[in-house]
Parts: structure tokens; sequence; C-alpha cells
């Protein structure tokens, strides 16, 4: 039986084989998946993705699923509880983000998918060939940063916007060799 060759992240834990192949660089719809992609990549912001990927369910349980409207009710007392969660990543900076950024997509006036999905590239560009040809931002998660700013979120700049736009299918960066990268 020939082994899979994944993107060399993908190889390096089980839980990241799993991500790579069955969720990282799939398309993504839906507000409530949408606004936890968001909440998650912000929390990894200065972390490894295996520490958020690991605590995921944790998160999923603290945040009430990352259903917007729930988040945004969330006041001083769900922060303090958040604060003393051992299961998640206890930033506050993170956490009132969090909650910020749920409160913007609840006053959002169209659907926050399509939001985010308006800047997906509409051109190719050429398959990376190793990890160290993907870029960390580029102009579309520069201004899908810009935009998200305006209408209120936190922790969200071009880095994350991109890790966003990858995690969520919006480009495809699996490497030329990997097994995924001819899907979408």
């Amino acid at each position: 039986m020939t082994a899979l060759v994944r993107c060399a992240w993908g190889d390096s834990t089980p839980d990241y084989a799993d991500y790579h192949d069955n969720e990282w660089g799939v398309p993504l719809r839906g507000r409530d998946a949408m606004y936890e992609r968001v909440s998650l990549e912000a929390f990894q912001s200065g972390l490894s993705w295996i520490t958020i990927l690991r605590k995921r369910e944790a998160f999923r349980e603290a945040f009430e699923q990352f259903v917007p409207e729930r988040v945004a009710g969330f006041g001083p007392t769900e922060v303090d509880r958040l604060m003393a969660d051992a299961g998640i990543v206890r930033n506050r900076a993170k956490i009132e983000a969090t909650i910020r950024n749920a409160r913007a997509v609840v006053a959002l006036d169209e659907p926050f998918d399509d939001l985010l999905w308006s800047f997906a590239p509409t051109t190719p560009r050429p398959r990376p060939a190793t990890h160290a040809d993907v870029p960390a931002i580029t102009p579309e998660s520069t201004a899908m940063a810009k935009a998200l700013k305006r209408h209120g979120f936190a922790f969200v700049g071009p880095t994350t916007c991109y890790a966003l736009m990858q995690a969520t299918g919006m480009v495809n960066d699996h490497v030329a060799t990997c097994f995924r990268a001819t899907e979408h």
C-alpha cells in the first residue's frame, strides 16, 4: 500500500494528519462555522495551531458552539468564567475579541460567510512547491482584514485572515506533491 503524500506539516502528528486530510483547504460555508474559524484563528495568533486544534472541543463548549447570538450576550461574568477555563487559551484580549466579533457578526447587514468569501481570489496562482513558497499575507487577506475591522472585528490582521482563507478553502495552498493539491 502506498502512503499518502501530504504537505509536510500534515504528517507531523495524527491530529494534524486528520485536520490536513479532512478540513484544511476544504471550502466551508455557514455563518456559525465561519465565526468559529475566525475565532480559532484569532486564538492561534502567536501560538502553534496544534495547541488550538487539541483544545477545539473545549473552545466549542466554552463559547456555546460558536453561535454568535449566544456569545454576543457574554459579559464580565462569562469573561471571568472563560479566564478560569484551563481547557481553552486564557488570553483576556482574545476572549474579549471573540465576544466583540460575535456582536459584529450579529450586526452585519449581509451574510457573514458571503462577506468573507467575497475576498477569495478569482484567479489561480501557481501551486506552491514547498511550504516556504506559501505566503503569509496576500492583497486579498489584507483587504479582508481592513473590511472586518471596519465592521468592528478585532484580532483579524492580514496574517490571521490569510490563515482563515487557507483553512476554509478560499485558497488551496496544498503543496504540489500533496495528494490534496488537485482538489477544488
